[in-house]
């Protein structure tokens, strides 16, 4: 088909906006994307669809239209859905380069533009099954998910041919769930980490009770050199029945181009997190530093599209009215950026609305308390199959605080969080959790006071000891900590610190002159202990 065959009647009602002496151009495919730089997908001969968000300045749409020009695209299609009409400096730039602009009007989906596309284009292609996959391609980015579902319908239907997109997990994405029971899915998802541990190529062959199965990975990342391990623990697999490697070479293509399909709808889904993801780590560096709980509740909601999505009034947030849970994880032995991705793709079967914000080689979590307790339990077997993928060496440990009944609350939720995520790190297992209900009474009541007054409490103990250790380079806070571990023993403090007891009584002295506490007492040195656990 043609570029004007759009624009005919029967067509879907797109208005044509630059290089109108370009419209004989041959259409061989469409492809949807929001990234700033999407030449390296680029075949030559495709449709662009955009939603334009990776407009962030005029200067971008002069970048996004060479780079189409250059990898061999015929149009350029944009939605107005998401950021409203299409601006000038776009129109100019398609001029300059000859590119045929289209705008699609907000009552246009980017689905039904793919589907009159592909009863266009010729019948010998149709007739390809490789293509089959790749001409459903826009309906995948488009509906958001539910695509795959009417691509494996498809399969399923005219090819006899079940398939199953799966997270690492194993949840389903896509596909018939109740042909693949739950033990056959953790099994899959096990064997497949496995794999990708080992550096086997793909496909993976397993053979269940069920039959023969085919495991293809969809990479998480889109970047050639992300790491190993991130991928393999937060890919999606790409799970078909029977054995690939025995088939035609027409439908082995089928398989892989199946597989890279289904990678770019997780890259396309990974884009959309942006925002959440911004969110999550400006919420978490407002806990950081004991911000004021309306910053904190507004800033939960600061998006006006979240709050569009989720129906919340703006005259009360719902950070207000609901109560929040937070997980504070870490991994041991894995990339940076791991545990994030891995909470992520694992919480979404559970709720779409976490913040998970990286912090490194660990994650915190923030998530309305759902109906039912997300006990230690739950996410312990929820996260297990990734213990295939950890190796010997791999660890995840997560800590679950009880629920914060306001925003204000989440400071303590979080220091809860971390109380536990230490009592798990100290148990053996490669995915260990634990929960509020394992802490000690004294987490607890610290985690239940109010912040201003855990603040001035330790203030009150503790700011002429650190005032001092900076001014003089002394270590006294550090010589409080090894004495209370200690029992108050002299001897077993000197030897931990490798100092002369005489050191160390000097030091003890120094801190009970600037304090006017006494370390012999029970109740100063309980005080004490109180203090340097809020630190």
């Amino acid at each position: 088909m043609r570029v004007r065959d759009l624009l005919a009647p029967g067509a879907p009602r797109l208005r044509l906006l630059a290089a109108e002496e370009e419209l004989d151009r041959q259409v061989s495919g469409v492809m949807t994307t929001d990234l700033q730089d999407p030449g390296r997908y680029l075949h030559g001969g495709e449709l662009v669809l955009t939603g334009m968000l990776w407009r962030t300045v005029p200067a971008d749409s002069e970048r996004f239209v060479r780079t189409l020009a250059a990898g061999g695209a015929v149009a350029l299609a944009a939605g107005e859905a998401e950021v409203g009409p299409v601006p000038e400096d776009l129109v100019e730039a398609c001029r300059r380069h000859r590119m045929p602009l289209l705008a699609v009007p907000d009552d246009i989906a980017f689905g039904t533009v793919t589907e009159f596309i592909g009863r266009q284009v010729s019948a010998d292609r149709a007739a390809d099954l490789a293509a089959l996959v790749d001409r459903h391609r826009l309906l995948v980015s488009a509906a958001g998910g539910g695509g795959l579902d009417a691509v494996l319908d498809l399969l399923g239907g005219d090819l006899d041919l079940d398939c199953w997109v799966l997270t690492p997990t194993g949840a389903v994405i896509a596909g018939p769930a109740d042909r693949l029971s739950a033990q056959d899915r953790d099994q899959l998802v096990r064997a497949h980490l496995a794999a990708q541990r080992q550096r086997r190529r793909p496909p993976h062959r397993v053979r269940l009770a069920a039959g023969s199965y085919s495991l293809l990975p969809a990479p998480a990342s889109a970047e050639q050199d992300a790491p190993q391990a991130e991928c393999a623990l937060a890919d999606w697999v790409l799970a078909v029945a029977g054995d690939v490697t025995e088939w035609t070479t027409k439908r082995q293509q089928l398989a892989e181009n199946l597989a890279r399909l289904v990678a770019a709808e997780r890259h396309r889904r990974d884009e959309g997190r942006r925002l959440r993801r911004r969110l999550a780590d400006e919420v978490l560096a407002l806990l950081r530093r004991d911000a004021d709980p309306a910053e904190i509740s507004r800033t939960l909601y600061a998006s006006s599209a979240m709050a569009a999505r989720y129906e919340i009034p703006e005259s009360k947030s719902q950070a207000e009215e609901g109560s929040w849970l937070v997980l504070s994880a870490e991994g041991t032995g894995l990339p940076e950026g791991a545990v994030r991705a891995v909470l992520e793709e694992a919480l979404g079967g559970i709720t779409d609305r976490a913040l998970v914000a990286g912090t490194g080689i660990g994650a915190v979590v923030v998530l309305p308390a759902l109906e039912g307790p997300v006990p230690a339990d739950t996410l312990r077997e929820l996260l297990a199959p990734l213990e295939a993928g950890l190796g010997s060496e791999g660890r995840i440990t997560l800590g679950v605080s009880a629920p914060a009944s306001e925003a204000g609350g989440l400071r303590g939720a979080l220091e809860e969080a971390r109380h536990a995520r230490r009592i798990a790190a100290s148990r053996v297992g490669r995915v260990c959790v634990a929960g509020p209900e394992e802490l000690a009474s004294h987490v607890l009541l610290l985690a239940a006071v109010p912040d201003e007054v855990r603040r001035a409490f330790r203030s009150r103990l503790l700011d002429k000891v650190i005032a001092y250790d900076i001014e003089h380079q002394a270590d006294l806070v550090r010589t409080l900590e090894a004495f209370l571990r200690s029992d108050g023993s002299w001897t077993r403090c000197a030897a931990q610190l490798h100092v002369h007891v005489n050191t160390l009584r000097y030091r003890i002295g120094r801190i009970e002159e600037l304090t006017g506490r006494d370390l012999s007492r029970l109740e100063d040195r309980v005080d004490f202990y109180l203090a340097l656990e809020l630190a």
